[in-house]
């Protein structure tokens, strides 16, 4: 499953640069499904989902941290562990019980993305 950062992020930005897939944006920062990724034009991810990757998205917060669910691998096929899980110091990066993936899924999504 995707990682998510709760409404108790303290807007410290610790994830943000340890996330290897760059899922990571601050509140109300628009971003691209192309950016820290090998990503180009009009893509179709592994779970159907057909996007262009250039354009430019809504911020999913504009309060705190987010973290974009389709880049997400929870940092399978780069660490044993999800990065911004492990530097968050209010450990609000946790499970998104909404976006169930198993690790096959998670590593196709990661050499997908790269």
């Amino acid at each position: 499953m995707a990682i998510i950062i709760t409404d108790e992020c303290i807007n410290c930005g610790a994830c943000e640069p340890e996330c290897p897939n760059t899922a990571i944006y601050e509140g109300a920062v628009d971003w691209t499904y192309s950016e820290g990724t090998a990503l180009e034009g009009e893509v179709t991810f592994p779970n159907g989902r057909a996007v262009d990757a250039n354009e430019e998205q809504e911020p999913i917060s504009d309060e705190y941290y987010f973290i974009v669910a389709d880049k997400c691998t929870e940092c399978k096929g780069f660490h044993e562990e999800p990065q911004c899980a492990a530097v968050c110091p209010v450990d609000c990066c946790v499970p998104d019980e909404d976006q169930v993936e198993t690790e096959e899924e998670l590593l196709a999504k990661q050499e997908f993305l790269h």
